[in-house]
């Protein structure tokens, strides 16, 4: 895998890109708060096979870390340039984990011809509960974090000690005063907002492309959403990865790189 850079007006998007550029492309998207290097493995257990483009997403990562629009529109239309310019135009395979899950299945709402198969990971429609407001709530959480780390042991104790401490902590931005993380709290919570702002069901249910929903057995995915999403789409694949969370390609690696594989087998 190599990094590359995708200019889109004002904002520079990094990702890695690997494989033979002739192979079936598949596009990766993380989640909030993540970047591309935490789907690194899954990137290298598909390249021998495939095309593979992993996206920092803006305001992540390598990319513009404070950019002026935090839209859904704007997540979705860098998916899209990266499909466009990387990708040889589609259509490809997309799977996104959480955000990335929603920024994919947006992807495939709203440019259908460049979306030829659609995974999600612990990701849905969006929208939130009534009063519940996780948006600010994730952003308290992010803001609370004692900055700089003098250690990535130490960032990885603060947070945890879980699969997804040990790849954030990874990911820490080295600096003259110690670890930081290559994220804005603020920027996070602004990111996060316009997903639980709207339920996409119309969206949802007006996407063709072969789908699999891949779930953790702790996940955070609401049980009466999944019921709804299938439901409205009884072709849809469904799989649940036991003893994961909601970051069930970190937690349970194999079972999702195996999920992940079955599934491309049928869309790329």
């Amino acid at each position: 895998m190599r990094r590359i850079e995708l200019h889109r007006d004002d904002v520079t998007l990094s990702g890695l890109v690997g494989g033979d550029p002739g192979a079936p492309p598949v596009l990766l998207l993380h989640g909030l708060a993540g970047s591309a290097e935490e789907l690194r493995p899954t990137a290298a257990a598909l390249v021998a096979a495939c095309r593979v483009v992993v996206l920092d997403q803006r305001g992540h990562g390598h990319s513009t870390r404070r950019p002026a629009d935090l839209s859904r529109r704007a997540f979705v239309a860098d998916a899209a340039a990266a499909v466009e310019q990387l990708c040889g135009g589609g259509p490809v395979a997309v799977a996104g984990q959480s955000m990335g899950g929603h920024t994919a299945m947006l992807l495939a709402a709203w440019y259908p011809h460049l979306v030829g198969g659609l995974v999600m990971l612990e990701a849905g429609v969006g929208g939130a509960e009534p009063g519940d407001d996780y948006p600010a709530r994730l952003g308290r959480w992010f803001a609370a974090w004692p900055v700089p780390f003098a250690s990535r042991a130490a960032a990885v104790e603060h947070l945890g000690a879980t699969p997804t401490a040990h790849a954030w902590a990874a990911d820490l931005a080295e600096g003259e005063d110690g670890l930081r993380p290559r994220f804005d709290a603020d920027v996070m919570e602004a990111a996060i907002a316009p997903v639980a702002a709207v339920a996409r069901w119309d969206e949802w249910r007006s996407i063709t492309a072969p789908t699999l929903l891949v779930r953790g057995e702790r996940g955070t995915c609401p049980p009466a959403g999944d019921e709804r999403m299938r439901e409205l789409r009884p072709e849809v694949g469904y799989a649940v990865i036991e003893g994961a969370g909601h970051d069930a390609h970190l937690d349970q690696p194999a079972a999702w790189l195996t999920l992940l594989r079955g599934a491309l087998g049928g869309m790329v």
